[in-house]
């Protein structure tokens, strides 16, 4: 049995993930910062909560937005991991329950990860799922809606893609 699973959030979240992005700002910063509507973030379509699985405590979250099917069939990946649950492996986990939902449930093709180069925690986690590192895009992301950042393009292909 798994340590974690992945869920869809739900609006009694409010409170949980209110708390574990305040307790986890040190840890993010600079690299996120906390929604400005949990309301919105909690509705998200591709938002998933990642749980312990003795106590159903959130202990990350991932994000896959901008879908994009037609001939593209394609996302973007964002994620946290919140405070105390960094280094234990548990994202390691999580990235790959969500890469099986991705390919196997939501059957996209490519899923696309964009991470400042400083972040270093961030690159190993997707390097060792299997993302390859494409590209490098100057000034990417306006992190938090304060400063355009650079980011390096991390990707990986769902070789068994077939078509729905």
């Amino acid at each position: 049995m798994s340590t974690v699973y992945l869920r869809k959030p739900n609006i009694s979240d409010l409170e949980e993930i209110e708390k574990a992005y305040k307790k986890s700002q040190i840890l993010h910063h600079p690299w996120t910062y906390p929604p400005n509507d949990f309301q919105h973030y909690l509705q998200q379509e591709g938002r998933y909560f990642l749980c312990l699985t003795e106590t159903h405590q959130i202990i990350g979250t991932f994000n896959i937005s901008n879908i994009i099917r037609g001939y593209f069939h394609s996302a973007y990946l964002g994620y946290e991991v919140f405070e105390p649950f960094q280094g234990h492996g548990y994202m390691r986990l999580g990235i790959n329950l969500l890469l099986n939902e991705a390919f196997h449930v939501l059957n996209l093709h490519r899923l696309e990860a964009n991470i400042q180069p400083e972040n270093t925690a961030s690159i190993r986690l997707v390097a060792g799922a299997g993302f390859i590192q494409e590209g490098f895009s100057r000034q990417y992301l306006r992190i938090g809606g304060q400063q355009w950042m650079d980011h390096q393009r991390w990707a990986i292909i769902n070789e068994d893609w077939a078509e729905d």
